[in-house]
């Protein structure tokens, strides 16, 4: 996986994962995670990002979005900046790749649930927005030596401030 350094500050196609959309709180929010994440979706709506959906993350996100988030993804589609992107077909390559790699079966599970916003990030500018630090994250880093289209995946998580991911997107 790429680091944070290799993140040019330039527009970007991102992949935002349902679990950012869920925590995100209103501007009253005083948990950290939830204020974490509101203002990485505040900077992103401001700066020149644009968020992608495919069919499979917007129904996610309509499944488990919280009232900021929906008002927030309202603003995007008024500014244009929301990529809906047609169902990418599967790379059973790399879904192979990453059944084999993974040592049990909650590994796969956990990797093959994200594996969707990989894909739509490889499809896209290759950045994957998430708080699925503990599974997917460090799971597809593990993986990344092993496999090629891993490698380019900047995994960014708004709650991990001392990533600096509201600078990422600035």
């Amino acid at each position: 996986m790429a680091t944070l350094d290799m993140a040019a500050k330039v527009s970007r196609r991102l992949v935002i994962d349902a679990s950012v959309a869920r925590s995100c709180g209103g501007e009253d929010a005083t948990y950290p995670t939830s204020v974490n994440c509101r203002d990485f979706l505040q900077a992103v709506l401001v700066i020149c990002h644009r968020v992608v959906m495919t069919p499979d993350i917007r129904e996610e996100w309509d499944n488990h979005q919280s009232k900021f988030a929906r008002s927030w993804l309202r603003s995007m589609v008024a500014k244009r900046k929301l990529e809906a992107l047609p169902e990418i077909p599967l790379d059973n390559e790399l879904w192979n790749k990453v059944e084999q790699f993974a040592e049990t079966d909650k590994e796969r599970a956990d990797m093959l649930k994200d594996l969707r916003l990989v894909e739509a990030a490889i499809a896209t500018d290759k950045t994957v927005i998430s708080l699925d630090e503990n599974t997917a994250r460090k799971l597809f880093r593990k993986a990344a030596p092993e496999i090629e289209a891993l490698k380019m995946i900047v995994w960014v998580n708004p709650d991990k401030t001392e990533e600096q991911p509201i600078e990422l997107v600035a």
